[in-house]
């Protein structure tokens, strides 16, 4: 089995549900006792939202790319960057690392296509609904992405950083982002991407009238898979 490598604490509320489902991943494919082999790397998110707030990308990718490193120093054959914003610095992230980054918006796609789906809607923090990082990776896929309109996005940005990162979950906030997702399913989305690590601490599948893609989900258990070598990186888009 190999070790995965989770870079984490982005937020900490999030990289949790991550260790639980790579473990819960392994135990059902391997049974008895087994657990996943994984070294945890998890930063102080106060530093890099900062670093997020005032544009000092770069600033964020040296970090991240420390940290990655020092996963690969513990013993971790990959990296599982726990967080879909800060993927926006993941070429950063892998400069001089020796081992790969299991990318999410990969991962996600490959779910996607899996379900005979090409058009899906994208919930996630302001950076990643607006940036054309996360987007254009999945339209390298040949997925087409709608995101929410101005109101709606800012929403679900809101409710993200001044709520789920802190652990704090309500029924007001899930009716809220019910009515985004109806709204983007009836743009034409076929499905929607839960495109926050959080996000499924809020809404789940029966929140929406299309399919869901959950991408904490989808990421751990991918992670989990290859750790058992039952999957492979091979379908990842060429950088």
């Amino acid at each position: 089995m190999k070790t995965i490598g989770l870079l984490g604490g982005m937020s900490w509320e999030s990289s949790a549900e991550y260790y639980r489902l790579v473990n819960e991943r392994v135990k059902a494919v391997r049974g008895g006792f087994h657990s996943a082999r994984t070294v945890l790397y998890s930063v102080d998110f106060a530093e890099i939202e900062a670093m997020q707030a005032e544009g000092r990308w770069d600033d964020a990718g040296a970090e991240l790319g420390r940290a990655a490193k020092a996963l690969e120093a513990a013993g971790a054959d990959f990296v599982v960057l726990c967080t879909n914003t800060m993927h926006k610095v993941a070429d950063r992230l892998t400069e001089g690392l020796g081992i790969p980054l299991l990318h999410l918006a990969d991962t996600t796609a490959r779910a996607i296509l899996g379900a005979g789906l090409k058009r899906v809607g994208l919930l996630g923090t302001g950076f990643t609904m607006s940036q054309p990082f996360y987007r254009e990776r999945l339209a390298a896929h040949g997925l087409d992405v709608l995101v929410p309109g101005p109101e709606d996005a800012a929403l679900v940005h809101r409710v993200i950083y001044d709520e789920l990162v802190l652990g704090v979950v309500t029924e007001e906030s899930r009716d809220a982002y019910r009515a985004v997702i109806r709204r983007l399913a009836g743009a034409g989305a076929e499905g929607v991407i839960y495109g926050c690590t959080e996000i499924e601490l809020l809404v789940g599948p029966a929140d929406s009238p299309v399919p869901t893609f959950p991408t904490t989900r989808l990421h751990a258990e991918t992670a989990a898979d290859y750790a058992l070598g039952t999957t492979s990186l091979s379908a990842a888009p060429a950088r």
